[in-house]
């Protein structure tokens, strides 16, 4: 059994902040923990807008505070994410967050990250995987 919290991980290496300065992440479970998901308390801050393409995971996120509009670049929606809102990016689109107030958002990602990604130029995460032998 692992327990810890957010705060326990703040300022360690499983707290990472984008090079673009757009977001910072807090990443609880990694794929060190060898479960098949990863788990992340992640902030984009307001006025920042952020283009992602996770063309190698599938990512589930939940906005547990502020306020983002997502745009589907497959589609041409616009949505509307706000406190208790759900996005699944289930076929690796292509999107983007504007950040209106700063979004606080718990992600899960599958396959999990090892924590030391961050976006390309395309706004896609490399698919980085962790030794067999690693310990937790």
């Amino acid at each position: 059994m692992i327990v810890r919290s957010f705060k326990d991980i703040e300022g360690t290496d499983r707290h990472v902040r984008a090079a673009s300065g757009t977001w910072e992440s807090k990443r609880i479970v990694l794929a060190k923990e060898r479960v098949g998901f990863s788990l992340h308390e992640t902030i984009l801050y307001a006025g920042t807008e952020t283009s992602m393409w996770y063309a190698n995971h599938i990512e589930a996120v939940v906005c547990v505070e502020g306020e983002a509009e997502l745009t589907d670049h497959e589609s041409g929606q616009t949505h509307s994410i706000t406190p208790g809102t759900m996005y699944l990016l289930d076929g690796h689109e292509r999107h983007t967050l504007r950040i209106k107030e700063d979004f606080r958002c718990i992600c899960v990602f599958n396959p999990p990250v090892t924590g030391r990604e961050d976006h390309d130029e395309n706004g896609v995460y490399p698919l980085l995987t962790e030794p067999e032998s690693e310990e937790v």
